[in-house]
């Protein structure tokens, strides 16, 4: 599984809801999964020219369509866009034992 983020995996921030990929993040987290977080940096509203720079929002583009994050890949390779998708996804699909464990990739809940 993996999950697809801006700079990590915060949920703070001055919006209503906290910040989308720390929401997904955490939802997956809850639900007992470990995702492999992939960094994408970038920006989702910035052109395509300034996205394309960076590897993580080309492969997300190729994924989606577009260039937002969050975006989750399922171990079943399901592609699910947003938080709020992610977070309901997570809910309806909590891990078994079986499946937690193995995931990869920075815990930026204190960046």
């Amino acid at each position: 599984m993996k999950l697809y983020v801006c700079y990590g995996t915060w949920k703070p921030a001055p919006r209503s809801g906290g910040h989308p990929c720390g929401v997904a993040f955490h939802a997956l987290k809850d639900a007992g999964y470990d995702p492999e977080v992939k960094l994408t940096y970038g920006l989702g509203v910035a052109p395509g020219f300034i996205n394309d720079l960076s590897p993580g929002r080309r492969e997300v583009k190729k994924l989606t369509g577009n260039y937002w994050v969050p975006a989750l890949v399922t171990d079943d390779d399901q592609v699910i866009q947003g938080s709020k998708e992610i977070a309901a996804w997570a809910l309806s699909h909590p891990a078994s034992a079986a499946q937690t464990g193995g995931g990869t990739g920075p815990d930026a809940t204190s960046a």
